[in-house]
């Protein structure tokens, strides 16, 4: 991908997919890339998903809003092709469920997803909310933890294609009792970290781009983000690791 003209960054569907305040992770990309020297901007998309942008960007959102933005993201050209065009995801919650081959939906049937990722969700008995920690297991992430919020009644179980992005230190993460949080394909990333994710992450966030530009990108300090990093992990990695085995 070119890395001297802009880099466009789609927020698509924020009006569905924007009940945790996700749409911000678009505004990180972007600022990150501006305060590199970077040209950077951001397409909301409410429509049809365009396959001309570098980085997409899906949040998560309530049951019914969920369905809705599936059935948007799969009107042709769709999101499916952007990925097949070898773009860049990061879908956080309901955006990760959508992208899978099934999800459960509010009427407590299955819905299609849009089959990017190997996985399928189900209803967990319990609802999964609070802090997570958890250690990632993409090599480029090595020796930097994840932190985010989880709110999610989701099950979500990876199949043999996809791998997962993290192993959950405190937390439910993807919650099917295997302790694994998120997940990978290719240059597709799902998490159910809220925060936004890649505010309280630039490892993550940066990673996205360098996909992205197709090169490595300077190092970028900004001592507010370490200082919330360093508030969010201190506490939560004195707790135990809990018990996922409900589903």
């Amino acid at each position: 991908m070119p890395t001297e003209s802009a880099v466009r960054i789609a927020s698509v569907s924020p009006d569905l997919l924007g009940t945790y305040g996700d749409k911000g992770n678009a505004e990180v990309l972007r600022q990150r890339l501006r305060w590199r020297g970077r040209t950077a901007e951001i397409v909301t998309v409410t429509g049809a998903v365009p396959t001309g942008c570098d980085i997409y960007v899906l949040g998560g959102g309530e049951d019914s809003a969920q369905v809705l933005a599936a059935q948007r993201a799969a009107r042709p050209p769709g999101l499916r092709g952007a990925v097949e065009r070898g773009a860049v995801v990061l879908a956080v919650c309901a955006g990760l469920q959508i992208l899978g081959e099934r999800f459960a939906g509010p009427d407590g049937h299955d819905h299609a997803g849009l089959g990017v990722l190997d996985l399928t969700t189900t209803r967990r008995v319990r609802r999964a909310v609070g802090e997570v920690v958890a250690t990632p297991l993409v090599p480029e992430l090595a020796g930097t933890p994840l932190t985010g919020f989880e709110n999610h009644g989701g099950a979500t179980r990876l199949g043999p294609t996809a791998r997962p992005l993290a192993r959950v230190e405190s937390g439910v993460g993807n919650g099917c009792g295997q302790g694994t949080e998120g997940v990978v394909a290719g240059r597709v990333v799902g998490t159910y970290l809220h925060g936004p994710v890649l505010a309280r992450n630039p490892a993550l966030a940066d990673l996205l781009l360098e996909w992205a530009v197709g090169e490595p990108l300077p190092p970028l300090q900004v001592p507010a983000v370490e200082q919330l990093r360093e508030r969010r992990l201190r506490p939560r990695r004195r707790l135990p690791r809990l018990n996922r085995s409900t589903p």
